[in-house]
């Protein structure tokens, strides 16, 4: 078996091997891309004008607490607090998949959105489906049949240029030889 053979029937029967996992990762990859500019995925940050930061983090969790959607009760709601003092904001992203996000100076809550874009980005690592066991177990060889993939069509693609181009000089040389 050639070696051209051979790659086509690893092209093929690894592309269908890998359709589906690779079709989750492209999709939520789409969505990752775009995340900042549809507030489905991630909500748009608010920006205010701020001196210093005012907020103190007992104040931060306070605020939150107040606002009654959000269900928080104590710090374990909590996942992170991102401060912005460049745009005057934290936004304060909860275990549930909520952001608020805050005025560093007046504690005001600018706005509360679900925030998707977390939830995608483990779907996409597949870190959702089972953590590191999936993410390495699954994700990883499928990204390593992927690059194999691209490897085997860049070559399916090469072969045919470079015939193409072998055979348009074989006439110019036996012309070439044919003159003198």
């Amino acid at each position: 078996m050639t070696f051209n053979v051979l790659n086509r029937k690893i092209h093929y029967w690894l592309g269908a091997a890998i359709a589906l996992p690779l079709g989750v990762i492209i999709a939520t990859g789409l969505l990752l891309q775009i995340k900042k500019q549809w507030s489905w995925v991630q909500p748009p940050e608010q920006k205010r004008a701020v001196e210093a930061p005012a907020l103190a983090l007992p104040a931060v969790l306070e605020i939150v607490r107040a606002v009654p959607h959000l269900g928080v009760t104590g710090w374990h709601d909590v996942d992170r607090v991102d401060v912005r003092p460049g745009k005057g904001i934290a936004k304060v992203i909860l275990t549930s998949g909520w952001e608020a996000q805050l005025h560093l100076g007046t504690g005001e809550v600018l706005q509360t959105a679900y925030r998707r874009s977390d939830l995608i980005e483990a779907i996409h690592d597949g870190s959702f489906f089972g953590g590191d066991a999936t993410k390495l177990g699954l994700f990883l060889p499928v990204a390593l049949a992927l690059f194999t993939l691209w490897l085997g069509g860049l070559w399916m693609w090469w072969v045919p240029f470079a015939a193409k181009r072998r055979r348009a000089r074989i006439p110019a040389a036996t012309a070439a030889t044919g003159a003198r």
